[in-house]
């Protein structure tokens, strides 16, 4: 082989290695982006958020109760969003509708964004809820007002227990 040829073929190996390199990082993060929605979804289908909801600069009130019902949720094709279709318990409120939700990952771990959002019905938020394991946490703010928020989650037992009359999915 000439040396030309040597060195054509020592150049396309070098040139070519980061682009391997990064395809197969590419993949590998698709992968794990594949196993993140694929537990998330299994975790959030037909569940039931459980737990309570504190208002800052109101310490000495005990935390009040909430739930949400989480009858199914599902990625769409748009960046981090997913559309949740969920029941929502808050004071005299208690509305089912498909919210469409930024989920954002700390490694493993999904994190339900919601910033400035409006929920007809209930008004304007923000939160940051954690879901871990059989878990969630998280802050929230609503206009003026804000707190935190924890419980446990819990799956619905059969379709009978699951939230009735469910809103139909946002058109993609």
């Amino acid at each position: 082989m000439s040396r030309l040829a040597c060195l054509s073929l020592l150049l396309a190996l070098i040139l070519s290695s980061p682009i391997s390199a990064q395809e197969e990082k590419a993949t590998q993060d698709s992968d794990i982006q594949a196993k993140r929605n694929a537990l998330f979804e299994k975790r959030l289908n037909n569940v039931a958020l459980i737990g309570s909801f504190t208002i800052s600069g109101k310490e000495d009130q005990a935390p009040k109760p909430e739930r949400y019902e989480i009858k199914n949720v599902r990625k769409l094709e748009q960046g981090d969003l997913w559309l949740i279709n969920a029941r929502i318990k808050y004071g005299d409120k208690d509305i089912q509708l498909p919210l469409p939700l930024e989920v954002k990952w700390a490694g493993m771990t999904p994190v339900i964004t919601l910033d400035k959002t409006t929920i007809p019905g209930m008004g304007t938020f923000s939160s940051h809820v954690v879901i871990d394991e059989g878990m969630y946490a998280g802050t929230w703010t609503h206009g003026d007002v804000g707190g935190a928020l924890f419980g446990r989650i819990e799956k619905l037992g059969d379709e009978a227990d699951a939230p009735k009359d469910q809103a139909q999915p946002l058109p993609e």
